[in-house]
């Protein structure tokens, strides 16, 4: 088995490029309605940048000697708690917009899930940032 010998600033690092990305590829998309192959773009840009949220904060948690987790729900409650992640009910319904967004699941939850990443989720993601480039500087 392989071990991940990636640091936790260098996670931090990889999410930034991605959140920067997710950033740039979100404010070019309000200046219209996206078309289809944009939708997915941008879904894809931020499950990515989500992805990476949560290796940063599996990564921080496993240096302090904490985990593992059963899954990203119970991951974003003991970030909250951590004081990692400000809004913690914010960060669960991300978790609960990628459940639902699914393809298994027939409801069409595409268009507020996208309203939601351009107007919500965006910013709780900065926000980790910020708070993580702090805590990784103390």
């Amino acid at each position: 088995m392989k071990t991940d010998t990636k640091s936790c600033e260098k996670y931090l690092e990889e999410f930034s490029t991605a959140l920067a990305d997710l950033t740039d590829y979100s404010n070019r998309a309000k200046n219209g309605k996206l078309n289809e192959a944009q939708s997915r773009d941008l879904l894809r840009h931020f499950e990515r940048t989500h992805e990476l949220a949560l290796n940063v904060i599996t990564k921080y948690f496993l240096q302090l000697g904490k985990g593992p987790f059963s899954g990203s729900r119970d991951l974003t409650v003991e970030a909250f708690h951590a004081d990692l992640i400000d809004d913690g009910k914010a960060w669960l319904d991300i978790v609960i917009d990628r459940i639902q967004y699914n393809p298994v699941y027939p409801i069409d939850t595409q268009e507020k899930f996208l309203e939601n990443i351009q107007k919500r989720y965006i910013r709780l993601l900065q926000r980790f940032e910020d708070t993580m480039v702090k805590k990784l500087n103390e």
